[in-house]
């Protein structure tokens, strides 16, 4: 018994230590501190955003985002509700979210993220972000010719 209660002690403290990361990650967005922001990242990190822009790594997310930060993101707020938040492998967390960024929260969340995240000696460190744009018109449609492809209940957003 106790073997299991120390495993789920140490899954709920990697718990938290992976939400801490994406709390953080908002803060620095919130901030419109892109070496902050960055920092959350391993170095060779691919992060795609909802366009389809690609940025890998740290260093490259920071120059990507610091020129967007002063201009038509600044002021604005990162929002997102957690999905699902699994671990594949002790040293290894996958999240999905529905987010968005705005200057006050949406109604409806209308992207999908999903983080992996990996344990390093520096603590958790987000090493893959991937950002989709929901199409919420191709969903109702798919939906009524293939009832299948109905998610997750829950996951709607």
């Amino acid at each position: 018994m106790a073997r299991t209660d120390h495993a789920a002690q140490v899954r709920t403290h990697d718990e938290t230590a992976v939400r801490d990361v994406l709390d953080r990650a908002a803060a620095a967005w919130d901030a419109g501190d892109a070496e902050a922001y960055s920092a959350l990242f391993t170095p060779d990190a691919p992060y795609v955003t909802f366009m389809g822009t690609t940025y890998l790594g740290g260093a490259e997310i920071a120059r990507g985002h610091a020129p967007l930060f002063t201009s038509f993101l600044k002021g604005t707020r990162m929002y997102s509700d957690v999905v699902a938040l699994t671990f594949p492998a002790a040293d290894v967390a996958v999240v999905l979210t529905h987010g968005d960024v705005a200057k006050s929260r949406p109604r409806r969340l209308p992207k999908v993220q999903t983080y992996t995240l990996v344990r390093t000696p520096d603590g958790w460190r987000i090493a893959s972000f991937q950002n989709t744009q929901r199409k919420r018109l191709l969903e109702r449609i798919g939906l009524r010719f293939t009832p299948q492809m109905h998610g997750t209940p829950g996951t709607e957003g």
